[in-house]
């Protein structure tokens, strides 16, 4: 029992020291793209010798593994929309929560382009990724068209791709050009126009609750 306080320091520093280089990794995958970037590269901005960077990520593959579970623990559950939850409300705390993390927008935006080669290393992790993420916005609003809150013109499957795909889109074009998108106010307007009857339905959620 008397080693164990004995321990902590160099474990601190070596889960300091891989946070730092995951960091840096988001930094440069999002400027360069997975293949465009090196080891070396991020050990260099960490000032560190390649081999210090391979003791703790010992290749390039690892390194991305580690950046993509820092993405989703920073996302964790919110592009989960839960019953009783204003889907419109949740949506838009996401749009802004990506509007504050530039760099992890822009690292989805870069990797999830590479990642449709199917020998990228995170070809797996962002086919997933996007199966959740429809499963999620489907289940959404597949209830409410049982509850007949909106009407059953589109598929859920449908409904939930197209905003997929409007989010996606519009977040690249903001990456471009931030003066000339408003991410919130645009997003918020494909609501209205895919799913007329979708802001009506929430606020009546809203106010039948207690």
């Amino acid at each position: 029992m008397t080693d164990a306080p004995k321990k902590r320091g160099p474990y601190a520093k070596s889960a300091r020291t891989r946070q730092r280089a995951v960091d840096a990794a988001i930094e440069i995958f999002s400027v360069t793209g997975f293949h465009g970037a090196t080891l070396t590269d991020v050990a260099e901005k960490l000032e560190m010798t390649l081999t210090g960077l391979q003791h703790h990520f010992p290749d390039k593959d690892a390194l991305l593994a580690a950046v993509l579970e820092e993405r989703d623990r920073r996302s964790r559950e919110e592009i989960q929309i839960v019953p009783g939850e204003v889907a419109t409300d949740k949506l838009i705390e996401i749009v802004l929560r990506n509007q504050s993390q530039p760099l992890l927008t822009e690292l989805h935006t870069v990797l999830s382009a590479e990642a449709t080669d199917a020998g990228h290393p995170a070809h797996e992790y962002f086919v997933e990724r996007y199966r959740r993420e429809r499963a999620s916005g489907a289940k959404y609003f597949r209830r409410l068209m049982d509850q007949n809150s909106i009407g059953n013109a589109a598929d859920p499957e449908g409904l939930a791709s197209l905003l997929i795909a409007v989010s996606d889109g519009l977040q690249l074009q903001w990456l471009l050009d931030r003066d000339a998108v408003d991410l919130e106010s645009q997003v918020r307007r494909f609501l209205q126009i895919a799913v007329p009857a979708l802001a009506a339905a929430e606020n009546t959620e809203t106010a039948s609750r207690p």
